[in-house]
């Protein structure tokens, strides 16, 4: 009983000071966020002061064009057109290129078949499929997440056989010395050691749909951020291609860091990293 209450009483004196140093970084890490958020803000207007507003928008003529493309309703319904798309062609690379992956790197019969067409066609970018795919898709929004899957399934698949290939053989040896068949092997060995392998698949497979649907909604859509960006430059508009650039980057960070943290929380027992 002496042992247990001792414990139980230096317990938080060594968890106490931890807290304001915990407290304390983060306001330093947020305090740095807001100095970098400003120093880009004033570069962005000297540049703006500079150059004149007919080459760059300055950050409030910017505002000022988000309110008016907010207002009727413009910015808000191209920012749920784009999302939409990304989120299911992404969605859908994530789906299809994770089982493939896994797959891939266990058999590899399987990864010599697939690994020709594999190589050839990541090299291709989505922008050079556009045409086809509204010729074969139509304009509607199949022809979108079409090149955004495209875009994802590639990254993904290398990056979860990359993390297959990577488990330790002792590993493998140990769980089949036990009496494990492939599927518990799968299950219980190798699907654990990837999944880091996959979430950094699923964020750069993120990253790069974000550079797709732009060049997709400029050829193929009325609606969207890319769409946007196209038709404020027909009319003229600087300001509003800052706003469509703008809210790209925004939408990008906000879906990278949900995309972070929920990892992090549901795929804590993995040893996810981001």
């Amino acid at each position: 009983m002496t042992v247990v209450s001792a414990d139980a009483a230096a317990t938080p004196s060594v968890e106490e000071p931890r807290r304001p140093g915990a407290v304390a970084g983060r306001l330093r890490s947020l305090g740095m966020f807001v100095v970098s958020i400003a120093a880009g803000i004033a570069v962005w207007q000297l540049l703006a002061m500079r150059y004149g507003s007919a080459l760059v928008a300055s950050p409030g003529q910017t505002l000022s064009a988000a309110r008016e493309l907010a207002a009727d309703g413009t910015l808000g319904n191209s920012v749920i057109a784009s999302s939409r798309r990304i989120l299911i062609g992404w969605g859908l690379g994530l789906a299809v290129g994770v089982p493939v992956g896994l797959l891939m790197g266990q058999v590899p019969i399987i990864r010599r078949l697939l690994d020709p067409y594999i190589e050839f066609f990541r090299f291709i970018p989505p922008v050079a499929f556009v045409t086809l795919a509204v010729v074969w898709l139509g304009i509607g929004e199949s022809s979108k997440v079409v090149l955004i899957f495209y875009t994802a399934v590639f990254i993904v698949t290398l990056n979860t056989i990359a993390g297959v290939l990577s488990v330790n053989e002792s590993k493998l040896r140990a769980a089949a010395s036990l009496g494990a068949n492939r599927w518990q092997i799968m299950r219980n060995v190798v699907l654990p050691s990837t999944v880091p392998h996959i979430v950094t698949g699923a964020r750069l497979a993120m990253g790069n749909s974000f550079l797709t649907i732009v060049s997709a909604e400029i050829v193929a859509a009325q609606v969207g951020l890319g769409a946007l960006i196209w038709t404020s430059r027909n009319y003229g508009r600087i300001d509003w291609v800052f706003v469509g650039i703008i809210v790209l980057g925004i939408l990008g960070f906000v879906f990278d860091r949900v995309l972070r943290i929920v990892a992090a929380r549901v795929l804590k027992r993995y040893e996810v990293k981001v």
